[in-house]
């Protein structure tokens, strides 16, 4: 009925948040020459080889299954960024503002679709030492909340930096005993 919400329906899944992250900008490289695309969302281009373009990543994963262009990751996936943060996570009562807000779901859809463009000088295992990286900061941003939240008495509670993943968290609801809005 029009008006009425179910707060377990209201809960983005995991597939919407993806969706949703696909719109932010990313870098890629063209292998191909193209005029610009005047899109609803922007227009993007144009596409020269060897030239680093900004695109959502919608747009960067389709050209890239064409085998039109390469993904450039974003710096914070690097494994030395990426180390900073979790040390950061791990020595601070704060959360780190050093990743994005779709940070979960933009490094799963590269994960998923440009695997092999996530470089590592040294050594082939930079993609695994990533995702265990991002599933490290992101375990220990749960706990800082749910430690948080055992002791939570109040009305209102101020969170500065969180991802949208987490927000979608099934017992962040049951938690909070509220409906999202």
């Amino acid at each position: 009925m029009a008006g009425q919400s179910n707060h377990e329906l209201s809960l983005f899944s995991a597939e919407e948040l993806e969706f949703i992250a696909e719109d932010e900008i990313i870098d890629i490289v063209p292998n191909l020459k193209m005029d610009p695309l005047c899109l609803v969302s922007g227009d993007f281009g144009p596409f020269t080889p060897q030239i680093v373009t900004q695109v959502p990543l919608w747009l960067a994963i389709a050209l890239r299954r064409r085998g039109k262009c390469s993904i450039v990751p974003p710096q914070w996936m690097s494994v030395e960024k990426l180390t900073q943060v979790l040390e950061e996570e791990r020595d601070s009562q704060e959360m780190s503002e050093h990743l994005p807000f779709h940070y979960v779901e933009i490094s799963r859809l590269l994960f998923d679709h440009a695997r092999d463009n996530i470089p590592d000088a040294y050594m082939l295992i930079s993609p695994v030492k990533v995702r265990s990286l991002i599933e490290d900061i992101r375990d220990v941003r749960f706990h800082k909340v749910e430690t948080d939240l055992e002791g939570f008495n109040g009305f209102t509670i101020a969170v500065k930096v969180i991802s949208s993943m987490f927000l979608a968290v099934q017992w962040f609801v049951k938690v909070w005993n509220v409906a999202p809005m």
